[in-house]
């Protein structure tokens, strides 16, 4: 039989790519990563988070625009924060701790319940038409404290239910789905308290949406800590995590960055005053526009798992949000704002992120829960003490001083530390280490 041979010329020319598959190409490559979704315990937490997610947004919108109707004052709607703030810190810091000694799924569950059961509460004065600004604010207390708590543990959670490579994209998702319940509840709480008894309303829907959290906080595996951690009790396991902090200057500055960011610029306590005396209404949409260019940033973040310089990424993100806060509080024109504040909420998401990861890849998993706990005071707390710094300013000075003026600081004070600090400057992500195999609860809850 004959044979015959191919030559390099006699083979067909290979055709370059199309624009098309070329565009198809860049897409992915930017597009959010949905890897982690492939794990059914992440999936099951990430649900139940996205429906309270929404919920908490609607009670979180509620609270202060009940606050100021009943008072007309941007300090009272500031001390909503300042109520929350030291239960934050407290509950952050042990609650982390009893993350590192106990199973993190039964005081996830527990917290959760707590949180369940101040909704109700809400709704019940809200029904009862209270007007007891002094009963709100007690019950904003205990639900920063529950909040603390859940936040330690299911940051611990995170790292030991999917692989250390797909933690960015875990958080990412995390962040993307809270940022779309961010969009989504500022609409539905404007909605429903537009209607007759609208507080109620709002308070309700956030109770029935948390009830989806507590099925998947039911139906999560046992997740127990490892490691030294669980031999370290009481207020010598916190020092622990906080010496741990103190000696890591990555992770110090990851902190210091965010407390900048959320006390000198965060501007939400305005948005009513805001909304009713420069805009002539859209509060709802102030609210929204922060969470609407965090999620369109989430879904073109196939990006930011491959950067390595990570530190860096984190200032220039934490920069870009203090920029675009300043500019937000120049302008007079509710659109002009909205699209300014989408850009701030892009570049949150970013920073937020890197925190995150860089926080759970730093640290081994007996020290999770306490560095975690000390984040979520560091999270949760900044925007509260920013709340209150908000409303005083804009008492004693007006609303641009305190709008445009505090973010301006933050944006310097935020360049000028990344710098003098050069090993958060310098900081270069290196290979993870595996996470723990999951353990034999773990697998049997595995479909």
């Amino acid at each position: 039989m004959p044979t015959t041979s191919c030559t390099p010329r006699d083979l067909p020319p290979i055709a370059p790519p199309t624009l098309k598959a070329r565009l198809a190409s860049a897409l992915r490559g930017v597009a959010l990563d949905t890897r982690p979704l492939a794990h059914p315990v992440f999936r099951r937490l990430l649900i139940g988070q996205a429906a309270a997610y929404v919920g908490t947004m609607v009670t979180g919108v509620t609270i202060p625009i009940q606050v100021y109707a009943l008072t007309r004052s941007s300090l009272s709607v500031g001390l909503t924060g300042l109520a929350g703030f030291v239960p934050l810190v407290v509950f952050g810091l042990y609650g982390g701790a009893i993350a590192d000694r106990f199973d993190r799924r039964t005081l996830y569950l527990a917290s959760a319940c707590l949180t369940w059961t101040v909704t109700l509460a809400l709704l019940f004065q809200a029904v009862a038409d209270l007007s007891s600004v002094p009963l709100i604010l007690a019950l904003v207390a205990v639900q920063a404290a529950a909040f603390a708590v859940s936040s330690a543990a299911r940051g611990a959670i995170i790292p030991r239910i999917v692989p250390a490579p797909l933690v960015p994209a875990a958080n990412t998702l995390y962040f993307t789905v809270g940022n779309v319940g961010q969009v989504a509840g500022p609409l539905v709480a404007g909605i429903l308290i537009s209607l007759p008894n609208g507080y109620s309303w709002a308070y309700g829907a956030d109770a029935v949406l948390f009830s989806v959290l507590l099925y998947s906080a039911l139906n999560l595996p046992s997740i127990k800590p490892t490691g030294s951690g669980l031999r370290t009790r009481g207020l010598r396991s916190v020092f622990d995590g906080l010496r741990f902090i103190a000696a890591a200057p990555v992770l110090w500055m990851s902190f210091a960055v965010d407390i900048a960011a959320m006390t000198m610029a965060m501007p939400t306590a305005l948005f009513p005053a805001a909304a009713q005396l420069r805009f002539g209404g859209g509060v709802g949409r102030l609210y929204s526009a922060l969470a609407i260019g965090s999620v369109v940033a989430g879904l073109f973040s196939g990006w930011i798992g491959r950067v390595r310089r990570q530190g860096r990424a984190l200032a220039i993100a934490v920069t870009a949000w203090a920029a675009a806060i300043a500019l937000a509080g120049t302008v007079h024109q509710l659109f002009a704002a909205a699209v300014l504040l989408a850009a701030a909420g892009a570049a949150d998401l970013v920073s937020a992120v890197y925190r995150e990861t860089i926080l759970q890849t730093y640290a081994p998993d007996a020290m999770r829960g306490r560095l975690q706990g000390v984040f979520t005071v560091v999270v949760g707390g900044g925007p509260r003490l920013g709340d209150l710094r908000a409303g005083a300013m804009a008492s004693a000075t007006g609303l641009g001083v305190a709008w445009t003026g505090s973010a301006l600081l933050c944006l310097v004070v935020v360049i000028v530390g990344a710098l003098l600090v050069r090993p958060f400057w310098r900081y270069t992500v290196t290979p993870a280490q595996p996470s723990a195999p999951p353990t034999a609860p773990e697998a049997a809850h595995q479909p």
